[in-house]
């Protein structure tokens, strides 16, 4: 059995994440230490809430160069929601730089008559062609549920893997670089669709751990 780190920094949904892992076959345990992030088959980044708060909270708890160093050894990893924003050099909604890991910069949706923030609900995704293992055995065009109000926009177009259109915005979805995946919606809350994700995510980690696992 698969076993993945779930990352507890104070600002994720964790128990809906590794119950979602759970059915998909995987082994989560939580954790704060950046060591169990080193013995990982792959890691996990979920997050709610301000791009601020999580920087501090990951920069008191250690994590911040034990996640540069597990994503640098293309050890496998998904961010989710913040967690994929962190992944950034930073964000309008705050002053802390990022993880800095993919160059860009978290955006605002801007204020439009009709355009409600945050994007919440269900939404339709555009997977771009030639993508990895993470968008296998998914139908055309799969509905997933975000809850945002703000977007990554990468420096380089091509670590987008999918996107997604909010009012006349079509904006980043989902980013990939080698084993590195993040997505900006909630595969946990995406009923069969995000579990087929995670599935995938789960199913093409290797079974051996670099060092002892835990």
């Amino acid at each position: 059995m698969v076993k993945i780190a779930v990352i507890d920094y104070d600002m994720g949904n964790l128990h809906s994440v590794c119950k979602a892992l759970e059915r998909v076959g995987a082994q989560p345990w939580v954790t704060d230490q950046g060591t169990d992030l080193i013995q990982a088959q792959g890691v996990v980044l979920p997050g709610v809430g301000a791009f601020d708060p999580a920087m501090a909270n990951l920069t008191s708890r250690g994590l911040v160069e034990p996640i540069r160093q597990v994503t640098a050894q293309g050890k496998p990893f998904l961010g989710i929601c913040l967690g994929l924003q962190l992944l950034f050099e930073g964000s309008e909604e705050g002053q802390s730089p990022g993880l800095g890991i993919l160059r860009g910069h978290v955006r605002r949706f801007p204020q439009e008559a009709g355009l409600a923030i945050p994007h919440m609900g269900w939404n339709q995704l555009e997977v771009l062609p030639d993508q990895g293992p993470l968008w296998r055995n998914l139908p055309a065009a799969p509905w997933v549920y975000f809850v945002h109000s703000y977007y990554v926009e990468p420096q380089d177009p091509g670590v987008r893997s999918a996107l997604v259109k909010y009012g006349q915005h079509l904006v980043t979805a989902a980013v990939s670089q080698g084993p590195l995946s993040a997505v900006q919606f909630h595969p946990e809350k995406s009923s069969r669709v995000g579990l087929q994700i995670l599935a995938n995510f789960v199913s093409h980690i290797p079974q051996v751990c670099p060092k002892p696992c835990a």
